[in-house]
């Protein structure tokens, strides 16, 4: 497991898929989870999206602290922590955007700030509930080429 987490790493659920043209190198962080070794929430990003794929990115960030002990087991908790505050099942990566140790009156603690990321085929944000009915049936959604066909409408001259 590694010790530190830098800015910008991504930390996936066991169970998130990947397209196959992105490889990526991963080892176990917490139960449930693996971080990235080979690239950061950038490069991961632009590698998916050169696949056909999409990496949301929620706004808004969630944070955490975490007191006491060995700085790698602070960590952990705080992304235990982190990944708990996930909506559940919703999205299948975490993106760290800080780790800053800290200490108040000698009791060492971490404050941990990151976003929740997930990575699907379709460019569409389909809520968990729906979306295995969703791999079921497409046919609902419009695809990319009905969209921009209905955006170019004439233009109208009197």
């Amino acid at each position: 497991m590694q010790e530190t987490l830098a800015a910008q790493s991504v930390i996936l659920r066991d169970d998130a898929h990947l397209p196959e043209a992105v490889k990526v190198e991963t080892e176990p962080y917490a139960p449930g989870w693996r971080v990235l070794k080979n690239m950061d929430a950038f490069g991961l990003d632009r590698a998916i999206r050169a696949a056909g794929w999409t990496f949301f990115s929620l706004a808004h960030a969630l944070k955490v602290s975490a007191i006491g002990g060995k700085r790698s087991n602070r960590m952990e908790r705080g992304i235990k922590k982190l990944a708990a505050r996930l909506r559940t099942g919703e999205f299948n990566a975490l993106e760290i955007i800080e780790a800053r140790p800290k200490s108040f009156l000698g009791v060492p603690y971490i404050n941990i700030s990151g976003r929740s990321r997930h990575i699907q085929q379709s460019m569409f944000l389909v809520p968990s509930k729906d979306r295995s009915a969703w791999k079921a049936d497409k046919s609902d959604i419009p695809s990319a080429s009905m969209v921009t066909t209905a955006s170019k409408t004439p233009a109208l001259s009197f």
